[in-house]
């Protein structure tokens, strides 16, 4: 395979190649590649959108630095590491917190310290009072030490003298009855 290094300059109007690239070679190794380097993208992100934006991204990245001293397994082998890299850089960026102040980490689910998170805030949600008071005392209970006071399951077991396997499973379904009141309250 007789590819050879396209070196891409970056202009506001165009790209433009500054050596020949053979239009053939690439096309046979995008070809060659181009499920395999999809089908490993889409196992990382699950999304066909996502898989296929980064699977170009994949390739792009390919043309502008293309080694033409490279055998094709070796080729192939970059291309995977390249694809790694995409991948990881499309997962940083995902979860990138901002934390421009204190009101962006809250936003973005930043939990606050213990103590002051077990307070109950001056103004409860009135809402979420009268779906509580619609439960059973256990299931009200046990969303009322999760959620209101912030206590972990560890915690909520020992204070309901419970098992964390119980407290778990009573969470769920006082979940799941607290959206049926939910939807029954609208």
């Amino acid at each position: 395979m007789a590819l050879r290094r396209a070196a891409v300059q970056h202009d506001d109007s165009s790209l433009v190649a500054s050596e020949p690239v053979d239009v053939q070679s690439l096309q046979k190794l995008y070809e060659d590649n181009v499920r395999a380097i999809y089908r490993f993208i889409y196992s990382k992100v699950g999304n066909r959108e996502e898989a296929e934006d980064l699977t170009s991204q994949v390739f792009m990245k390919a043309v502008r630095s293309m080694d033409s001293a490279r055998d094709v397994q070796s080729i192939q082998g970059w291309l995977f590491q390249v694809a790694r890299t995409t991948v990881a850089d499309h997962w940083r960026e995902y979860y990138r917190i901002r934390a421009d102040s204190l009101d962006d980490l809250l936003a973005d689910g930043w939990e606050a310290p213990a103590e002051q998170a077990r307070q109950l805030p001056d103004e409860p949600d009135a809402r979420a009072h009268r779906i509580l008071g619609r439960l059973p005392s256990r299931y009200r209970e046990v969303l009322t030490y999760r959620f209101l006071l912030n206590y972990s399951i560890k915690e909520t077991a020992e204070r309901m003298q419970l098992t964390e396997a119980n407290v778990k499973v009573l969470q769920f379904r006082a979940l799941k009855k607290a959206a049926e009141e939910e939807l029954s309250d609208e």
